[in-house]
């Protein structure tokens, strides 16, 4: 025998959903009692009707049974707004980890490695690569050349610059010096 999908609607008639309400809390009551007992769970119910009675059940203290429901809800927000961040970060470590490859593998064929396994193509563009490379090192080395002259001229210029005031000044200091020329023959103290 199959039995097919059981299909639940709202019953109508109040008198008969009133009915209905009372024989299934009680039911329901009852086997919270009972999972609590044979399965030493803690178990806490809230029943409210339709004109809003509360019915409850509680294994222990219901007060600290909701809270710990709540902290429980709470951890598992959290999980789950984290999830979804550790699966991004994976699929982008993933991603990065591929590039990481694939650069090593270039960097392995600019050496020299592995060349046997590349197409014409392939060697074509590397050539490409390595001239391209080698211009932008021509170009920082004149550069550096460039400025390394440029120091170089200013700091000989400097240098001259600095033996033009020397002699200069030497010059100047020979002419104002007074020299004495005359002659004397015998003692000075002869002439007093």
């Amino acid at each position: 025998m199959v039995r097919g999908k059981v299909e639940m609607k709202r019953i109508e008639n109040a008198t008969s959903r009133q009915v209905t309400f009372s024989k299934r809390r009680i039911g329901l009551l009852k086997k919270a009692c009972e999972l609590s007992v044979l399965c030493d769970a803690e178990v806490a119910l809230l029943i409210f009707s339709q004109k809003g009675e509360l019915y409850e059940f509680s294994s222990s203290n219901i007060k600290k049974t909701i809270q710990k429901y709540r902290d429980n809800a709470k951890a598992n927000e959290s999980c789950n707004e984290i999830e979804p961040q550790n699966q991004q970060l994976k699929h982008d470590a993933t991603i990065i980890q591929k590039k990481i490859e694939q650069l090593e593998v270039s960097q392995r064929k600019l050496m020299g490695q592995n060349l046997a396994s590349c197409s014409v193509d392939e060697l074509l563009k590397l050539d490409s690569k390595l001239e391209h490379s080698l211009t932008i090192i021509r170009a920082r080395k004149e550069r550096f050349l460039l400025e390394e002259n440029t120091r170089l001229c200013q700091q000989n210029t400097s240098l001259c610059e600095k033996e033009i005031h020397v002699t200069a000044t030497s010059r100047e200091s020979i002419q104002n010096l007074e020299v004495e020329t005359e002659l004397f023959i015998g003692s000075r103290l002869d002439e007093e």
